[in-house]
């Protein structure tokens, strides 16, 4: 069996919930750990600038995505952990892979149509206010962050498929004009249970229902008594696959753990029991890695290192393509 090439790409929107953790981190980080795999996991931070424009705002999520994931168990020396803006590799083929994307293509993007839908409805004339070259080209960019490794395959989210078709796309166009001089991405689709937030919607910061990877216990405590339940008595029976508490607990308890919580569930338990004991199921999972992200907190130049090391490693693999993919358009003999 040959090496298989997996990449991820997380942009820096500021500290991850567990619904991040559940659904995407936790995924990634037991992919880097199957064997014969070689995993790029990289720091979109560039991909963040086209809506994050404060600096110490941008730097700070950059070390805080950083190391969250290290504190969650992504093992540096088996993934190629790097920021985007450190391979200047990526931003040149940016450019050749765009001579090759046709403007049709890239008005056809959800996030482009969704602005474009957006001011429709407010009664701008012009429908591209608010749009930046960073937004319209971000297809083009994350097809080169994926081109430029070699990628056999990208796991990504019902809401990224269109990302990896325009990116096969370009990597069609552009190896029909010069042969097979680029990987064509496959793309395995991640479906994972719906991690359910306080008010038991999808978990997610747009709603304000998260719950922070990293709160201190007082503060955990408090998100997790905000969870919403019905007027159900102590006393009544209640059904636990009708509870986001019950929910919640079953990602991070052992079977026996869930049976016994199960029972207490169909016996009569009170709200604020069951919360206490999703609290003290989520402390106790999360005190080693709340421990080791305070510690990366407080080593950036540690961290930055980490960063560096891991960029100088993909840079070798990224000048390699970029080589091969310059003497096919003879700008390089």
């Amino acid at each position: 069996m040959s090496q298989k090439t997996i990449l991820t790409g997380v942009k820096p929107t500021g500290q991850p919930h567990l619904g991040n953790y559940l659904g995407a981190m936790k995924p990634a980080i037991e992919l880097s750990k199957q064997p014969k795999t070689q995993t790029y996991l990289f720091i979109a931070d560039y991909h963040s600038l086209i809506t994050v424009h404060k600096r110490d705002e941008l730097n700070h999520m950059i070390y805080e995505v950083a190391a969250t994931w290290l504190a969650c168990g992504l093992d540096p020396s088996r993934t190629c952990f790097y920021k985007q803006s450190s391979i200047p590799e990526i931003f040149e083929l940016n450019w050749i892979l765009s001579c090759f994307t046709p403007k049709g293509l890239l008005n056809r993007a959800h996030a482009y149509k969704a602005k474009i839908q957006e001011n429709q409805e407010l009664g701008r004339t012009d429908l591209d206010t608010g749009v930046s070259m960073g937004l319209f080209n971000y297809p083009v960019l994350m097809a080169a962050d994926i081109v430029i490794f070699n990628a056999d395959e990208i796991p990504v989210g019902e809401d990224q498929i269109q990302h990896l078709e325009m990116a096969r796309d370009m990597v069609q166009k552009f190896n029909r004009q010069y042969g097979e001089v680029l990987r064509l991405p496959q793309f395995s689709l991640k479906r994972q249970k719906l991690i359910p937030g306080l008010d038991g919607r999808k978990m997610s910061k747009s709603y304000d229902n998260h719950i922070f990877l990293f709160l201190e216990e007082k503060k955990l405590r408090k998100q997790i008594m905000k969870i919403k339940t019905d007027s159900l008595p102590p006393e009544a029976p209640k059904d636990p696959n009708q509870s986001t508490i019950f929910e919640l607990y079953q990602f991070f308890a052992s079977e026996s753990q869930i049976e016994a919580l199960r029972q207490r569930y169909l016996n009569g338990i009170g709200w604020g029991e069951a919360k206490e004991e999703l609290f003290q199921l989520l402390n106790s999972h999360l005190a080693k890695p709340r421990e080791e992200y305070r510690r990366w907190m407080n080593e950036k130049a540690e961290l930055e290192k980490l960063l560096i090391a891991g960029a100088d490693r993909a840079r070798q693999e990224a000048q390699q393509l970029l080589k091969k993919v310059r003497q096919a358009i003879g700008v390089e003999s």
